[in-house]
């Protein structure tokens, strides 16, 4: 385990790595770490993988300040890949971060393909619609109350009762870090402009996912140049956890469009 800019860092080389291979690097979701990649990385072994605790999360929790925008985690996931050619893929708000990332005009910008598996994208009307404007509301409560609003909304009261009371503990250890990237997101004007990608771009959706995640993948894939849609059959929105082999696959599928011209293209899609 590495730290870069106070970021606990997982990296593993494999023994045939080449010098000039991508670094593969995964970033995680909200309320999530990186340790939830466990099952997809054993299935990667002979890849160059980097993952790493978001700031503000689990190994992570006392790097501060906590970024109050989507850039300061574009910083830090840009500090995290460190000038080297990278493929980056991120579940959920890392999906967020690596369209944001692979969009910035940065000399230090290296990363040769994105993809992002139903990232989050509140200022879409689509979005707006799914039981009040994700757009305008922001997290108002205590950080602890968000936590745990979060997880049972996501992943179910009985996922959440299921936990002991350290991992509770935990989750809501994590509710400052929740609050603070969900409101930098919850804006009307998008933080980025997909049409002007100009690398290779795989946006992943679960076949069970809910409308407004699959949805928000349809919109990205009709608007971003050369982008590739990847479905994972009877996966929901956790795919990482419960679709390894499948979330492996949306993994090396990005890694080998890194090795493709950027053109813009009719948006191609594979299952």
């Amino acid at each position: 385990m590495e730290h870069v800019s106070g970021l606990a860092v997982t990296e593993h080389v494999p023994s045939e790595w080449r010098s000039g291979d991508p670094v593969v690097v995964l970033v995680h979701g909200t309320l999530d770490r990186s340790t939830s990649f466990a099952r997809v990385l054993r299935r990667l072994d002979d890849l160059h993988t980097v993952v790493y605790d978001r700031r503000g999360y689990h190994r992570s929790r006392d790097a501060v300040p906590l970024p109050t925008t989507i850039d300061g985690q574009i910083d830090d996931l840009l500090g995290v890949i460190g000038g080297r050619p990278a493929v980056v893929i991120g579940h959920s708000y890392g999906g967020t971060i690596a369209i944001g990332a692979a969009l910035r005009s940065d000399p230090s910008n290296s990363i040769t393909s994105v993809a992002g598996y139903e990232p989050p994208l509140p200022w879409l009307p689509l979005w707006a619609g799914r039981g009040g404007s994700a757009r305008s509301q922001k997290l108002r409560d205590d950080p602890d109350t968000e936590a745990e609003r979060f997880f049972r909304r996501v992943a179910g009261d009985g996922a959440w009762d299921r936990l002991s009371e350290s991992a509770q503990a935990e989750r809501r250890a994590d509710g400052p870090a929740l609050v603070a990237e969900l409101n930098a997101i919850r804006v009307s004007d998008p933080p980025f402009d997909v049409t002007s990608m100009r690398i290779p771009a795989l946006f992943g959706r679960g076949g069970q996912s809910i409308p407004h995640h699959r949805d928000g993948v349809a919109w990205l894939v009709e608007h971003t140049p050369n982008a590739e849609l990847f479905d994972i059959p009877g996966a929901f929105h956790g795919a990482h956890l419960s679709h390894p082999d499948g979330f492996a696959s949306f993994v090396r599928r990005a890694v080998e469009r890194a090795g493709e011209v950027a053109v813009a293209t009719e948006p191609r899609r594979h299952e």
